[in-house]
């Protein structure tokens, strides 16, 4: 577990299709065997958020999205929306994208919802809530 002063920023993607709202089971602490949006932390010093969602969106699920089809939707910064520290998320939506679904070890499952499930990891169901707000 991390300290309480630990401080990262991450990019979380909404992945909007026909099929539903995309969703991965996570492998891994916190949060394991929920459901959560694809997405991780940015690697400091070595790329921008933009590139943080694109990797972390085919690592996590095996899909390729183009930086004209990801657009910034929201910063999330509530220093307790997770565990290990204030984890600031920035979502993007990911309206077009390309490739095969499979996830990494770090997913468990991938799956698309017409119905958002009950319980998401750490305030994702607010995110998801908003987004849908937003396009209503």
């Amino acid at each position: 577990m991390m300290s309480k002063d630990f401080q990262a920023s991450t990019s979380d993607i909404i992945v909007d299709s026909k099929e539903g709202i995309l969703l991965i089971k996570r492998g891994n602490k916190p949060f394991k065997n929920m459901w959560a949006l694809p997405g991780g932390f940015l690697i400091t010093g070595k790329e921008t958020l933009e590139e943080t969602a694109k990797r972390e969106l085919k690592e996590e699920t095996g899909l390729i999205v183009s930086k004209k089809n990801l657009k910034l939707f929201e910063v999330y910064s509530d220093p307790k929306r997770d565990p290990r520290g204030q984890i600031i998320s920035h979502t993007y939506i990911a309206k077009k994208t390309k490739g095969k679904l499979k996830h990494d070890s770090e997913v468990l499952e991938i799956k698309f919802f017409k119905r958002i499930p009950n319980k998401l990891a750490a305030d994702h169901k607010k995110i998801l809530k908003d987004y849908l707000k937003s396009i209503s």
